[in-house]
């Protein structure tokens, strides 16, 4: 019998011990302490990995503080477009949306993607219109958005280009039951001011987004397209399964690889043994674990949060 655990994310980027303003700080950490508590229950019930990391994704969805469903970040246009993917390591069935505008719950169409189908992967009003024709929530555009994600493309809009500082805003969960299956889920709103249709690592399954009962379950979270390149969360699962790397080692490796490319930013994964490994090449990640010994939530580097 595996030990259940339960990792996330909330965004990886430049936050820092004292610079983080005490109000967003206090709201990360409660919000992902509430992403621990609804995946946690459902693991400490012997239920799927992948009820698991859906319920602790959607909690992350509907908390402002991030940058995935109410909260996310605006497009160059003004408008909100929101991606996600979610798979089962059983038999590596998934599901993945981009583009959508309307469906209050993002990861929630990609379950029902997963399991109903016919396709793994739909975007755009396509998307909706299955979410709808699905009885899945519909809300206006709008509700997406909160003042502080305006203000920011305002600013960034004026500066003509991209911040540097920016935090790579998605949220993620990689689970494993105690019956030895893992699975994933990540959701993000992607960049702030994205045009022309930008897709990032998140919705697309063995970038952002990777569960294998054979090697591990891994979200990501960071500059996107050097994530897509690498192959990330594949890559790592790969180097569990054929390269026999431990956990921590592979982890390790895909984001030294990511960097030679000029990237940047973090991963979470967990194998089916119930091992579970992070780590961030940004000077932060949100992030928090949970398993029958208790929870950790930490912003920073290990040392900084103590």
């Amino acid at each position: 019998m595996s030990r259940w655990r339960l990792v996330i994310h909330g965004g990886a980027g430049s936050m820092r011990p004292g610079r983080l303003p005490p109000e967003q700080e206090e709201c990360a950490r409660a919000g992902l302490e509430r992403a621990l508590q609804a995946g946690a229950v459902i693991l400490e019930k012997r239920e799927a990995a992948v009820d698991a990391v859906e319920a602790a994704v959607r909690e992350l969805e509907e908390d402002s503080c991030f940058n995935a469903g109410r909260g996310s970040v605006l497009t160059a246009e003004g408008c909100i477009e929101l991606d996600a993917a979610i798979m089962d390591g059983r038999d590596r069935s998934a599901g993945a949306v981009a583009g959508l505008r309307t469906t209050r719950a993002p990861i929630s169409l990609a379950r029902m993607l997963m399991e109903q189908g016919p396709h793994v992967f739909l975007s755009g009003k396509g998307a909706d219109q299955y979410a709808r024709e699905h009885g899945l929530e519909q809300v206006g555009n709008s509700w997406f958005e909160v003042p502080e994600r305006r203000r920011q493309l305002e600013e960034l809009l004026r500066e003509d280009g991209f911040d540097d500082e920016v935090k790579y805003g998605t949220v993620g969960a990689v689970a494993v039951d105690v019956d030895g299956h893992v699975a994933v889920a990540t959701s993000t709103g992607g960049l702030t001011a994205k045009r022309w249709g930008r897709v990032g690592d998140s919705p697309l399954i063995g970038a952002g987004t990777y569960a294998d009962d054979r090697s591990a379950a891994v979200s990501a979270t960071g500059s996107g397209e050097y994530f897509i390149r690498a192959v990330a969360a594949h890559q790592l699962a790969e180097r569990v399964r054929l390269g026999c790397e431990s956990l921590q080692q592979a982890l390790d490796a895909v984001l030294a690889d990511i960097a030679l490319l000029g990237g940047k930013g973090g991963l979470i994964a967990v194998a089916p043994n119930g091992d579970a490994a992070w780590g961030f090449t940004t000077p932060a990640m949100y992030r928090g674990m949970a398993d029958a010994g208790g929870r950790t939530v930490r912003i920073y580097g290990e040392d900084d949060d103590r």
